[in-house]
């Protein structure tokens, strides 16, 4: 069990910052852009009511979160010390602060649900609600890497304090644009509502960025000391993600700050409600990725606490130098010989068989991506060059259909993943998949590409091509990217075992593009549909390049 313990306390860190968000940024949302107490504001009432549901809903959340998470802390700890771990744990500061923030955070939840859910228009309730969230607000600032550290810790903690707020108030607010969207498409709140808060958070969202911005630099200044540290550490190489996430995320609101500026000037509302909506959307999977990926970042010690464990620049790139893929595995007999060595607590070494083993199912996997999507990029080309000519039936198959790739890979990952378990090794499926988080998060990996590729089929048949089928592939492709982002981030790792793990970061990216590509295909008009598609599958072929050239360190 304390496999999906561990496994669990990163996906619930990610999913507490995602209520952080909605109930912090619906505050803020409330004070600084809807502002409903001013003068002929003009709100409907169903626009209030959902803005502080979104408010308490989040904070109830945030609670929930916030107690399952020790609970989670307490399950690890027993399982991992085969101990009770009271009273001991009950005088750490995750404890006392977990227990704290989250009566904090009932309290805002309660008074917003008790109090400003029947008063949304007054002032005074709003700005109560903000005085009330003030000191779960702080209380934060003793659940992070700041408050164990011997160096200006206060600073530190407060700089936190300020990162995090700052990113709740741009986050929550996407999520209310996504709101307002729905609400204004669904004809509950007056169209013209919509271009006039689009540009009201324009500005407040850029004060954000800004904040986070200059709270966020001298924090990675105190973490990261070299530039090896930055490349060639969990924390660095998080930390580097988030940067890239970051970067996607002020691409897509740079577009739709382009559209409202253009719309205010000329009133061709085209782009503002057939594009914007859709680019706040995928914004919005990017923000939530960033967040999760927050969440595992906090679960690693700073670059400049493991100068022993860190892996030079050069050795981050030779990982993803090109090499012949290896097209030939050794035996299942060979590979269980060499286990013992391979899952040692002390010593790890793993075996040649165990190796190659692990380097043919990587190479195989690449192989079947860059494979489909050579034939989805196809797919896009207008006017195939003349030596295909004669196979247009056959290809205009193999461009429809590529996603069948998705159902042999679900099937060789299957046998090929994890072979000393269930269904080829000697240990059981449930002893494996629930003592054992990597083999935990392979399972999902492998039932997720298996039904992603017959979802995609079904959907790609003419009699769905209007339902909403579609849409589950970059849902699934974005829970995929998670996954791999938050894929075996354990602490103080060895040097080989984050080797491993970049390649794994990377294809999260990725996997994120994939998404966010995809849903901009099915929603945008042309010729951004067709850029987004593109884009989408060239995603799914640096994947594949990824995986296809993919060795383990031999350290």
């Amino acid at each position: 069990m304390a496999g999906i313990a561990d496994f669990l306390d990163s996906l619930i860190g990610g999913f507490a910052l995602v209520c952080f968000a909605f109930a912090v940024g619906s505050l803020f949302w409330g004070l600084f852009v809807l502002r409903p107490w001013v003068r002929d504001a003009g709100y409907p009432a169903v626009l209030l009511e959902r803005t502080v549901k979104l408010l308490y809903v989040g904070g109830f959340a945030l609670a929930g979160a916030q107690v399952f998470k020790i609970i989670l802390k307490i399950w690890l700890m027993s399982a991992v010390l085969d101990k009770w771990p009271f009273p001991e744990f009950a005088e750490t500061t995750q404890f006392i602060g977990g227990i704290v923030r989250a009566l904090l955070t009932l309290v805002l939840a309660g008074y917003c649900y008790c109090v400003l859910s029947k008063n949304p228009y007054s002032k005074n309730y709003w700005q109560t609600a903000g005085l009330v969230a003030v000191p779960m607000i702080i209380s934060g600032a003793w659940l992070v890497h700041a408050a164990g550290r011997f160096d200006n810790p206060v600073i530190l903690m407060g700089l936190t304090v300020i990162h995090q707020l700052a990113a709740a108030a741009w986050i929550g607010g996407v999520f209310h644009l996504v709101n307002v969207w729905l609400m204004r498409s669904k004809k509950q709140i007056p169209a013209d509502l919509w271009p006039l808060l689009l540009k009201r958070f324009s500005l407040f969202g850029m004060a954000s960025v800004g904040v986070i911005l200059l709270s966020g630099v001298p924090m990675a200044l105190q973490y990261i000391d070299s530039w090896n540290g930055f490349i060639g550490t969990g924390y660095g190489n998080l930390l580097m993600v988030k940067i890239i996430l970051l970067g996607l995320a002020l691409s897509l609101a740079w577009l739709n700050k382009s559209a409202v500026t253009d719309y205010f000037v000329t009133r061709n509302s085209h782009a503002l409600n057939y594009r914007v909506p859709y680019y706040i959307e995928a914004e919005a999977f990017v923000l939530i990725t960033l967040l999760f990926t927050a969440a595992s970042l906090a679960s690693q010690p700073p670059s400049i606490d493991i100068p022993n464990l860190t892996a030079s620049w050069q050795e981050v790139v030779n990982m993803f130098a090109p090499q012949i893929p290896r097209t030939a595995s050794p035996s299942h007999q060979a590979l269980i010989a060499g286990e013992a060595g391979r899952v040692a607590i002390i010593g790890q070494v793993p075996s040649e068989a165990a190796t190659a083993w692990s380097d043919y199912n990587h190479n195989i996997a690449g192989i079947f991506l860059t494979t489909m999507s050579f034939f989805a990029m196809l797919s896009y080309v207008k006017r195939l060059p003349s030596a295909f000519f004669g196979f247009e039936r056959y290809l205009g198959y193999l461009t429809r259909y590529w996603p069948i790739g998705f159902v042999g890979l679900g099937i060789f990952l299957f046998f090929r993943s994890d072979a000393e378990t269930w269904p080829l090794g000697p240990i059981g499926f449930w002893e494996s998949t629930f003592n054992n988080g990597e083999v935990l998060q392979h399972r999902i990996a492998t039932l997720l590409v298996f039904v992603l590729g017959v979802l995609e089929l079904i959907a790609r048949l003419p009699r769905n091509q209007n339902s909403r089928l579609p849409y589950f592939f970059p849902v699934l492709a974005a829970f995929g990217g998670l996954m791999l982002l938050t894929h075996s981030h354990v602490g103080f790792q060895a040097k080989s075992a984050f080797l491993i793990q970049i390649g794994h970061t990377l294809m999260g990216v990725f996997s994120l593009v994939l998404a966010c590509g995809r849903w901009l295909e099915l929603k945008l008009d042309r010729p951004g549909k067709d850029i987004a598609g593109f884009i989408s599958v060239a995603a799914l072929f640096q994947i594949g390049l990824i995986l296809m050239f993919y060795r383990e360190p031999l350290y």
